[in-house]
Formats: structure tokens, C-alpha cells, sequence
């Protein structure tokens, strides 16, 4: 997958479409191996098809160095980040794929299997898939 940066890839609505698409099966896949491998995701999804979102739990205030306490971190809210393009900002979007992959590496080490990179979401997919697809991980 290129960069959301190197926008001249996503000129057509089709290529658009066919991205999110895409996204939403890798999300709706990388749940289902959450759930057969008994490994609650990090970042939670919500689904939607081609307009799923990928949940981060964050702080819902602005903490400085010296507001760290236990009571601040208590105050957090979910802030969801689309795993699309269309109509959204292309940053919040490439965090999104950066949070599924996290999520991806996440499944990757609890198999215990090197991550191919953040930049590899479908390869790192791929490699998930072979590994707990092995005969010899399957007769565990």
C-alpha cells in the first residue's frame, strides 16, 4: 500500500473506494484472528464495510509534564480514526492504518513471529495468515 501522502494515487473516487474496501476486509480479517487467537486488539474496530473506524484510546484533556497523576489518566475518551479516505483528513486516515498495523503486530508477537514493519500491513497480514494457517501451529 503507497503512502497516503503520494495523494496522485487516489485521484479516481473508484481507486478511493476500492482502498477502503480493502481496508475494511484487512479489519474485519485482523478482528476475526483477534478472536480465534484469544488476543483482546488494542485498538478496538468498529465496522461499517468500506467505512470502518479503528478506535485509540486517548486522554479527552491536554496534559502537561507536570499534570501526570493517576486521576488524569481516568478521564479518557475513545477517538476514532477512519480506516478511509473520502471525506476525511488524510492524516487522521494514515493513523488509522498505522493503528490497524499495530494491531497486526500485536497478533504477530503473541504468535511469536517479527513484524515486517509499519509500513506493511498487508504483507505483515500475509505473514500472520501463513504462520497460523502451519500444520505445525495448528496442531498445537
Amino acid at each position: 500500500m503507497l503512502p497516503f501522502k503520494k495523494m496522485s494515487f487516489f485521484t479516481d473516487k473508484k481507486e478511493i473506494q476500492k482502498a477502503a474496501t480493502a481496508l475494511g476486509y484487512v479489519a474485519h480479517a485482523v478482528s476475526l484472528i483477534g478472536s480465534y487467537l484469544k488476543v483482546p486488539l488494542r485498538y478496538p474496530l468498529r465496522f461499517s464495510g468500506s467505512h470502518s473506524y479503528i478506535i485509540d484510546y486517548a486522554p479527552s484533556i491536554e496534559l502537561d509534564s507536570s499534570d501526570f497523576s493517576v486521576t488524569s489518566y481516568r478521564n479518557t475518551k475513545n477517538m476514532e480514526f477512519p480506516l478511509f479516505l473520502e471525506g476525511q483528513d488524510t492524516t487522521r486516515a494514515a493513523y488509522a492504518v498505522f493503528l490497524l498495523n499495530k494491531d497486526l503486530e500485536q497478533q504477530l508477537n503473541f504468535i511469536g513471529v517479527k513484524s515486517l514493519g509499519p509500513r506493511h500491513v498487508l504483507a505483515n497480514l500475509r505473514e500472520l495468515l501463513r504462520t497460523i494457517q502451519a500444520p505445525a501451529y495448528v496442531d498445537m
